[in-house]
């Protein structure tokens, strides 16, 4: 369904990949786990353009990608988050252009590394009209929550040590504080990477079906879908 693209970015040129709807439909930036950009996240594209969602997932490690967690690891934190910043102002900038794409403005939906990134990308890009968060993490991304103006969905994991639900309480208190529209859903039974169904250790059908759910339902009615 999906195809290779390029677009700019960083005075340069950046790569990603585009599934297209069969009809015009909102934009979404899909933005990858620190594994890279790997067929699972490809097929999430695909499964928004099913939907009805011009669905684009920027390449953010461009052209590296790993199932080793110690090569993620080290990808994750070698990538620069002002230049992966970037990369997705320019996905969205390309998203935006295309005739097939419908609204001013289009979401971000992340995992893991990139759920923090679609935080990032909602508090700095005035584009971003709605953003979806599954267990966003990453030590070095730090939004400006005070710059956020779109809402954001988040959905976490109850057994997830890494985003663990004292890390999700306290960003609920700062949005909440700063008056921030957001919805947060965790899965008491449910572990770290849920989603991610070609982890078997770790995917829980029952919660993926649900986030999917209202990830859907939020994006359209966010985005006027």
């Amino acid at each position: 369904m999906g195809e290779k693209v390029s677009f700019k970015s960083n005075g340069a040129t950046a790569s990603g990949y585009l599934a297209r709807p069969a009809k015009p439909g909102p934009g979404v930036i899909v933005i990858q786990e620190w594994w890279g950009l790997v067929p699972h996240i490809e097929k999430l594209a695909d499964r928004f353009a099913a939907e009805g969602f011009l669905a684009l997932a920027p390449d953010l490690y461009h052209g590296k990608s790993t199932k080793s967690p110690d090569e993620a690891g080290k990808l994750m934190m070698s990538m620069r988050i002002d230049e992966a910043a970037r990369d997705i102002a320019g996905a969205t900038s390309y998203l935006r252009s295309q005739p097939d794409v419908k609204g001013a403005k289009v979401g971000t939906v992340g995992f893991c590394m990139g759920g923090a990134l679609s935080l990032y990308a909602a508090c700095s890009n005035s584009d971003v009209g709605a953003a979806v968060v599954f267990y966003g993490g990453h030590p070095n991304v730090k939004p400006d929550l005070k710059s956020l103006t779109a809402p954001v969905l988040g959905l976490y994991a109850g057994k997830d040590g890494f985003v663990s639900p004292t890390v999700v309480g306290e960003l609920d208190k700062q949005l909440t504080a700063l008056g921030k529209r957001h919805e947060f859903h965790t899965y008491p039974n449910a572990e770290h990477a849920f989603f991610n169904d070609t982890r078997p250790e770790v995917y829980d059908a029952a919660a993926s079906a649900d986030a999917w759910k209202r990830t859907l339902a939020f994006f359209r009615q966010e985005l006027k879908a």
